[in-house]
């Protein structure tokens, strides 16, 4: 079977939890960058990490990599790629997405005008034909430039893999799928400890929580650019792979996953979207203003994306809002809170000082994740006593 190393792109600050997934389903990383894990793989992995997967953005193929300093080094250096290996000749190509950071390159469209000239140069050599039809499948490529390095890898996703299909209707400022996964996942929830998300909007943070607490693979009901590239990736591993993820998955669970938010709109969208995803059945959905938080059980975890008072009529609204969320998860008993916001007075309105503080890249907006870490359930020692102690960080929390 053949072997690739493959990239995984995901969201800056999120890279440890990536890495942990990929080493979870059988791969061995190879590098962990600034915003995206590399690892090795068969055309088998190909099809398991875009399925599997629940923090990457996509998963490419590395074609290759060189360095560059000038368009001229661009162009050889791209044009000396084995792109043949990869493109048939009525295939559809060109450079989706350039990102030069620190490097003596940096215009994305003169970096994709050049790459695909060289691409299509070697191919004419190779093919020997002056002009293609390009109307084959599609083979989008991207490109980062690091420190004049150039990284060239095959697209295999296509859509960005946050888009898991089921949020069809969504909130003002929704956070992706991939990033609400990711921040769960940096926490110890599990289908066993109570989750409840006061701002829920259109409700991915419950409904992410309740595809993991029910095994549910986040790719499984979507398609992927490489399940038509027959020469690169056997067709019957996707459906291997889907067959492994169906088979995973476990309804018959009774998780305690509520989502409060104070606009029944909200709450009607939420609902939907938890009704596409077929995770319906495992979430309370409510019309709650944060100011009537509570419930009435111990060690549960409030993992949340509220307002950051990005618009300036709702800046004067934010330190109301955060001590009514710090006021409310004091009043609970011996609960977790988790906090991304970029709100900077986020830890003085809710009035106390975050245990841990990891800083998370929202799309280009520099945020916080604020975690207020509260004592775990009671487990039986070795002579019989009950023990306490505080949340400790998890092992995606340490791996980098």
């Amino acid at each position: 079977m053949r072997k690739f190393e493959l990239i995984a792109p995901c969201h800056f600050g999120t890279e440890s939890v990536l890495k942990k997934e990929i080493i979870d389903l059988g791969y061995d990383v190879t590098e962990v960058a600034d915003g995206r894990v590399t690892f090795f793989g068969d055309e088998e992995a190909v099809c398991r990490a875009n399925v599997f997967l629940r923090t990457a953005e996509r998963i490419l193929i590395k074609v290759g990599s060189f360095r560059a300093e000038t368009f001229e080094e661009l162009f050889q250096g791209t044009r000396a790629l084995p792109w043949e290996d990869y493109i048939p000749q009525d295939g559809r190509f060109w450079v989706a997405k350039a990102a030069s950071v620190k490097s003596k390159l940096f215009s994305p469209s003169d970096i994709q005008s050049i790459m695909k000239k060289a691409m299509v140069e070697r191919l004419k050599d190779v093919y020997h034909v002056g002009w293609f039809p390009e109307d084959g499948e599609i083979f989008p490529v991207r490109v980062f430039l690091m420190k004049d390095l150039v990284t060239v890898g095959l697209d295999s996703t296509g859509e960005s893999l946050h888009k898991r299909g089921y949020r069809r209707l969504t909130a003002k400022a929704p956070l992706a799928e991939n990033l609400a996964a990711a921040l769960i996942l940096l926490t110890p929830w599990n289908r066993d400890r109570i989750l409840v998300d006061p701002f829920c909007g259109s409700g991915t943070f419950p409904i992410e929580a309740a595809m993991m607490a029910a095994g549910m693979a986040p790719g499984m009901n979507r398609e992927f650019t490489a399940r038509n590239w027959k020469h690169i990736v056997d067709g019957r591993l996707w459906y291997d792979s889907i067959d492994e993820a169906r088979e995973l998955v476990d309804l018959q669970i009774d998780p305690d996953i509520q989502g409060y938010d104070m606009d029944d709109g909200m709450v009607s969208i939420a609902r939907e979207n938890a009704r596409v995803a077929g995770v319906d059945k495992l979430i309370h959905f409510q019309r709650r203003d944060v100011a009537r938080l509570s419930h009435p059980k111990k060690y549960g975890f409030l993992i949340t994306n509220p307002p950051y008072g990005e618009r300036l009529q709702e800046k004067k609204e934010m330190p109301a809002l955060y001590r009514t969320l710090g006021e409310r998860y004091r009043a609970l008993d011996a609960w977790s809170l988790y906090v991304i916001t970029a709100y900077e007075g986020a830890e003085q309105d809710i009035g106390r000082k975050a245990d841990k503080n990891r800083k998370i890249y929202n799309g280009m907006m520099k945020t916080y994740y604020y975690q207020f870490l509260g004592p775990k359930p009671p487990r039986q020692n070795r002579r019989g006593e009950e023990a306490l102690s505080l949340e400790r960080p998890t092992a995606q929390e340490i791996i980098f």
